[in-house]
């Protein structure tokens, strides 16, 4: 059993997880963590120009390759900055491990310069937290962290280290298998209760499959579409499952809820079960909860128990890896898709009655065009970020999403300014090109990853849609309250392509179909970092939509 220091045992840890890339930004508290990265060759530190973007750029290495994100900060203010990324990850369940450095264990609750109560603070937002008291303690710490992370219901994981636990010397045993007896994630669904589900889908004359980001995360996508294509039961996906199904599938109906397609929102509304795949019934999919699926019984696929009957009452509840439920669901399910006929054909109307579209022009770009378009020039296999707005939905309604991992958003919290940083997490962890989709407003949140890209020459293609408005806010000032369009006009901006060139990069500013094509076409090719801005219709709105509290049938479509 080999003595190292706590820095070492936090770089040893890292080799035995598979870790290849660190995002982080270096602080006093964590110098000693620093001091061991510069002498390890396990894994490749990125610098990073601020703290919220390592950890939204370790959030979009995870989504993108499946694999736990890790990101270092220092104490203080270095670990607030990290707070809203941890937020971030833990509405989307995404595994992720931040280490922050902390004052001395003698100074703690001193008022010591940089010192807060990090674990206090990550507590609300992190599956689960760390203060590490002693070295001993550190490898189980670090092992525990890691399985926490990717188990059950991922999610991220903090580990506050004291400077002075990262000098001291203790033995290093890193231990192979972890058992925790206060969390043993249940991957088995129950045998009956899959059987009960099989029962209650042959009986349904109007099922949907609702599925959500659990899919992604349990790499579910094989599973369900041999499901959706044995039973031909139509399916809704959310903004976070795009990609399960291909969106090729007459059977995929698109993406339900607030901006969710006519079709979608009106089949789950009228089924008699909802099968729900992975998906907690969030609000901006369920609306006015006492008109959604008033006349539907509810099979309910979850990891995580606590989130089966906690908005939606489930009749058949079933805990369990999805992937391994759906193994069973799809040995067992027997029946004939025959009977679902008429059910298919009366979302077929809902189909053609209202379907997704827009009114193109030649005189102004509109920004459903350039997401069309976009997809038609990168090709089938490109990672797609996106910020948080209009153009969030408007990627979500017009993108073609054919695979999982495929689009990187921030879904449950609405984090404006993940896009970039969450891309450049993607584009260190996969070969794919990768592309930016921002508002001109979330853009330059975090606009100074430009130049982390451009220091380590990596090629993130950013389109910023230019409305010059806080656009999603703006729409909801033009339709209640009354056109009065407080603080959302974005009137004074700055030279995008400037600014992108005093990173490093290149930038495009476009205002027609052929500049946009030639724009992107030209920032494919290039080796670096790109911005290209696109002016689009300024008062362009995202259709369908919702209003808050309304019924999801109960839609704006004009």
């Amino acid at each position: 059993m080999k003595k190292l220091n706590g820095s070492q045992m936090i770089s040893e840890a890292l080799k035995h997880e598979g870790v290849s890339v660190v995002f982080g930004y270096p602080g006093g508290a964590a110098l000693n963590i620093y001091d061991e990265t510069y002498k390890q060759n396990y894994f490749t530190h990125i610098l990073t120009r601020h703290e919220q973007a390592a950890v939204h750029a370790a959030d979009g290495y995870a989504r993108a390759t499946g694999k736990v994100g890790v990101a270092f900060v220092t104490s203080g203010p270095g670990f607030t900055n990290a707070v809203t990324g941890l937020a971030t990850a833990y509405a989307d369940s995404i595994p992720l491990v931040l280490i922050s450095g902390q004052v001395a264990l003698p100074l703690i609750g001193t008022d010591a310069f940089q010192e807060i109560d990090a674990v206090g603070i990550s507590r609300p937002c992190v599956k689960h937290n760390f203060l590490v008291k002693t070295v001993d303690e550190l490898p189980l710490v670090l092992k525990q962290a890691f399985y926490i992370a990717r188990s059950g219901r991922p999610g991220p994981v903090h580990i506050d280290i004291p400077k002075d636990v990262t000098a001291a010397i203790g033995e290093f045993k890193y231990p192979d298998e972890i058992k925790m007896q206060t969390y043993k994630p249940n991957t088995k669904g129950h045998p009956n209760q899959i059987k009960k589900a099989c029962e209650a889908i042959a009986k349904s004359k109007k099922p949907i499959v609702y599925i959500g980001g659990g899919a992604v995360s349990s790499n579910s996508s094989d599973e369900i579409r041999k499901f959706i294509s044995k039973t031909k039961i139509p399916a809704v996906e959310t903004l976070m499952a795009l990609g399960v199904l291909r969106s090729d599938d007459e059977l995929n109906l698109g993406m339900v809820g607030m901006h969710g397609s006519y079709a979608a929102n009106m089949a789950l509304s009228e089924a008699d079960l909802i099968i729900c795949f992975g998906a907690r019934f969030d609000d901006r999919v369920t609306g006015k909860l006492s008109e959604f699926g008033k006349n539907a019984k509810v099979i309910h696929v979850d990891i995580d128990p606590s989130s089966i009957g906690k908005i939606v009452n489930a009749e058949f509840p079933i805990v369990g890896d999805l992937k391994n439920v759906m193994i069973e669901l799809n040995n067992k399910i027997d029946l004939d898709p025959a009977n679902f006929a008429s059910w298919r054909d009366q979302i077929k109307i809902y189909e053609n009655l209202h379907p997704l579209c827009f009114k193109d022009s030649d005189d102004v770009l509109k920004p459903q065009w350039v997401v069309q378009n976009i997809a038609n020039i990168v090709g089938d296999d490109a990672i797609i970020a996106t910020d948080v707005g209009q153009h969030q939905m408007w990627v979500a309604q017009f993108y073609p999403f054919n695979h999982p991992r495929q689009l990187l958003t921030s879904g449950g919290l609405g984090t404006m300014g993940f896009g970039l940083p969450s891309a450049m997490g993607a584009a260190f962890g996969s070969d794919k090109p990768v592309i930016a989709v921002s508002g001109d407003g979330g853009f330059l949140m975090n606009v100074q990853e430009l130049m982390t890209l451009s220091a380590n020459k990596k090629r993130v293609i950013n389109i910023v849609l230019n409305n010059n408005f806080l656009g999603m806010v703006r729409q909801w000032q033009t339709f209640f309250y009354g056109g009065r369009y407080s603080n959302t006009d974005l009137e004074l901006q700055p030279d995008f392509v400037k600014v992108c060139e005093g990173f490093g990069g290149i930038g495009f500013s476009v205002e027609t179909k052929d500049e946009f094509k030639k724009a992107l076409q030209t920032a494919l090719k290039s080796d670096t970092v790109s911005v290209i801005e696109v002016k689009i219709d300024r008062f362009e709105n995202v259709l369908p939509m919702v209003p808050a509290g309304a019924a999801i049938y109960n839609m704006i479509l004009e």
